[in-house]
């Protein structure tokens, strides 16, 4: 017999890694529903109800209707926020509130319910400086960082280094002559460091000489690790230039993959890593909401179906 329990996708209207994902639940007759917060309160509504047995409920789409005691998993996908243009901006600020403690609460509680990723978890591991600190617990080797807003300290770390490059700690969307833009990972020298830099905080990290990028996808218990060949100081500035080749992670790697998801409750993992001229793995970071499928066109390793049995819950 066929488990009725649903898989609640909580995603953006456009993502296109969602959509192959969904697909690949209904062709194995999963039932799927998905929606986005920004829906709300439009097209998506929320009935819940606390008891002595616990949370229970529906959420209702244009299409579906979940029952919220009986959802088998939630796939959280990076979904739009809460607006409400129709308001004033006092009211709009206090619904956004209420709809965000209220769904978002109710979201993060459903009963039995497997998370891919727990929003909550995931917004932690969101951190930098957290995720830094997270893979020198877990064993990773991870490049001499300093996170300051002291010019002085920026400085003089760089001047004790051969190499040292600025990262974002997040990276907003910026704007420029209507182009939706990202700050670069750039070298740096002492000679840029002003007292701009007391402005807010910044993230400087050493610099490891590489000859390739690594991108490991842990699934549940899958790890999916591939090489990225590019040339460049940072691969994600042009798709075009890059080659990839499925490899093996070394003894001691996976292990510690899973210590840090395990540190942050994870079971999905975007890791980046730098693969060094001397042939060591470097931690650059994980991201708890990573893209992968572009990887699986690439390579051909079965990251969807993975991803399918894990929502599915199939061992």
């Amino acid at each position: 017999m066929n488990d009725p329990r649903p898989v609640l996708v909580v995603t953006s209207l456009h993502d296109p890694t969602a959509d192959v994902v969904i697909a690949e639940l209904h062709d194995r007759g999963i039932p799927v529903v998905r929606l986005d917060s920004g829906d709300f309160p439009a097209s998506l509504s929320v009935d819940a109800e606390i008891t002595r047995q616990g949370l229970r409920g529906r959420l209702l789409t244009p299409s579906r209707t979940a029952d919220l005691a009986a959802v088998r998993a939630l796939y959280y996908r990076r979904p739009t926020g809460f607006a409400f243009p129709h308001l004033s901006e006092q009211d709009a600020r206090f619904a956004v509130t209420q709809a965000r403690y209220g769904l978002g609460g109710v979201l993060a509680s459903l009963p039995g319910c497997l998370y891919v990723n727990h929003p909550h978890r995931a917004a932690d591991a969101e951190f930098k400086p957290s995720g830094l600190a997270a893979a020198v617990d877990a064993g990773f080797d991870v490049p001499d960082t300093l996170i300051t807003s002291c010019a002085d300290s920026a400085r003089a770390f760089v001047e004790g280094r051969s190499s040292v490059v600025y990262k974002p700690l997040s990276n907003p969307v910026y704007r420029i002559d209507g182009l939706s833009c990202a700050v670069r990972i750039a070298e740096v020298a002492a000679d840029d460091i002003d007292d701009r830099v007391a402005g807010t905080v910044h993230l400087f990290q050493e610099r490891v000489r590489k000859a390739a990028d690594i991108r490991v996808t842990v699934i549940g218990p899958h790890v999916f690790c591939v090489r990225i060949d590019s040339g460049l100081l940072d691969w994600r500035t042009d798709y075009s230039r890059l080659r990839y080749t499925a490899v093996e992670a070394p003894p001691g790697v996976e292990p510690a993959l899973y210590r840090y998801l395990d540190r942050f409750g994870l079971v999905f993992g975007a890791f980046d890593f730098c693969l060094g001229t001397d042939g060591r793995w470097w931690f650059m970071e994980c991201n708890p909401s990573g893209q992968w499928y572009w990887l699986e066109t690439e390579t051909g390793l079965p990251m969807r179906a993975a991803l399918a049995d894990l929502l599915e819950r199939n061992p």
